[in-house]
């Protein structure tokens, strides 16, 4: 089977197991080659979840197994959604209390990337709301792991990219909500340092992200949208959000029909819609009543969003600079993307907390986020953007990496020989193997 992660590339050919319980899951184990890798929702954009010689499609575990009033616990296969707990607990005045910027990865996705959102500066990232996962180890076994119970095992596996063994169920703590409505701060921002300044002076904000014109040139560079979030309470919703409390009465999800052809994203289409997008944030400053998928999940909104990069696909860059190396960074690495003169329309700005672990992307300071189409000189932009933000003193977020090299993660991350060599201890390095481990030499 042809498979690729959501940027669409890279591509390749991967014999593809679905079990759907232990007996099976432990057998493809024990029937597997030299290595195999396990797959949630295929929402990593890169390589990560590809292994040719075999890949797990864990959307066979897909079971709620219990959950607990008293303290929002769900227990929950790797398989299931994020978009799963919403539909079930959300009406029971319970939400994800960490969420990417889609609804549709795994649990198993979400513990393996360590996902993040947009309140990783009050809340931190996905890891700190799971309680135990039962992982299934190189030897075949199960072995549950938690913060306070095998947290060696516990740490490796969150932010291990899968590469410690396979995710298999796992207890995750929701956060109360009064409704599904958020209460959203539109403020915008004529530069950087004037995004920079709002970002910090929201810090009490429960959520906070940031909408970037990346092509922004001179006295614009770096204008922004910024949003600020909380989930509203019931004394602040209207009539209309009342009558539907739990947003029940959703929008139909629009489809892209086909793959865009590769010329439809270039720097004079994306400058435009910058330009437009920006004058509608303005219109829309100050606060608004918004539902929750349009405030966390707003490409979800359009199935198969990805196509429109075109059947090349995309790769995205993703780093996350030191707080006192952020400005410096982040205007060195925009002014690069101009003079480049490709093009990101889904540039995402958030500003994120401090976070000690393993082997999570995460750190205290800024992150940025862009798409690019795949095209012949998109790999060089790549390797120049990571050069600065590796002289800035910044690291990679390998659920979104397609590009990086084995001595650019090892420039950058110096927990990386750690994992390798838990990796070797473990038996794990011999078992679990993905494409962007094989690049990275993990």
């Amino acid at each position: 089977m042809i498979l690729s992660g959501w940027g669409r590339y890279p591509r390749a050919e991967c014999e593809v197991r679905r079990p759907r319980d232990m007996r099976a899951l432990q057998a493809a184990l024990g029937e597997a080659g030299e290595s195999l890798i396990a797959r949630g929702n295929g929402r990593a954009y890169g390589d990560s979840a590809l292994n040719p010689a075999r890949t797990l499609d864990m959307r066979g575990f897909d079971r709620i197994l219990a959950f607990d009033p008293a303290s929002g616990q769900v227990v929950a296969e790797a398989g299931v959604l994020l978009a799963d707990l919403i539909d079930v607990f959300l009406p029971r005045g319970w939400f994800p209390a960490v969420t990417p910027g889609t609804k549709f990865v795994s649990i198993g996705g979400a513990i393996a990337s360590d996902v993040h959102g947009k309140n990783h500066h009050t809340h931190g990232s996905f890891g700190a709301f799971v309680d135990w996962a039962d992982v299934l180890c190189p030897d075949g076994e199960i072995r549950r792991a938690g913060p306070d119970d095998d947290a060696e095992l516990f740490g490796w596996t969150v932010g291990g990219m899968g590469l410690t063994g396979v995710i298999v169920r796992a207890a995750v703590r929701l956060t109360p909500v009064e409704s599904g409505w958020i209460r959203q701060t539109m403020l915008p921002a004529a530069n950087l340092e004037r995004a920079m300044t709002l970002f910090e002076h929201a810090q009490d904000a429960t959520y906070s992200v940031g909408w970037i014109d990346c092509l922004a040139t001179g006295r614009s560079t770096g204008r922004s949208l910024v949003m600020l979030g909380e989930h509203a309470r019931l004394d602040e919703l209207g009539e209309r959000e009342r009558a539907d409390r739990w947003v029940e009465k959703r929008k139909r999800a629009k489809a892209v029909p086909l793959d865009f052809p590769g010329f439809a994203l270039n720097r004079w289409s994306v400058k435009a819609f910058n330009l437009l997008y920006y004058a509608k944030g303005r219109r829309q400053a100050g606060e608004a009543l918004i539902d929750f998928d349009t405030y966390f999940y707003p490409l979800d909104a359009m199935l198969e969003w990805n196509r429109i990069y075109g059947r090349k696909g995309f790769a995205q860059f993703q780093c996350v600079l030191p707080l006192d190396a952020s400005k410096a960074g982040l205007t060195a690495l925009l002014a690069e993307i101009a003079r480049s003169g490709q093009a990101s329309f889904l540039a995402v700005l958030k500003r994120m907390g401090k976070q000690e672990s393993r082997f999570s992307f995460p750190m205290e300071g800024y992150t940025l986020a862009l798409d690019f189409p795949m095209r012949a000189s998109t790999p060089a932009l790549f390797a120049e953007l990571e050069r600065i933000a590796i002289d800035h003193g910044g690291r990679f977020y390998l659920a979104k990496d397609s590009q990086l090299t084995a001595e650019r993660l090892r420039a950058a991350d110096a927990r990386t020989e750690a994992f390798t060599a838990m990796r070797s201890a473990s038996g794990a390095g011999a078992r679990f193997h993905s494409l962007q481990s094989e690049r990275l030499a993990l």
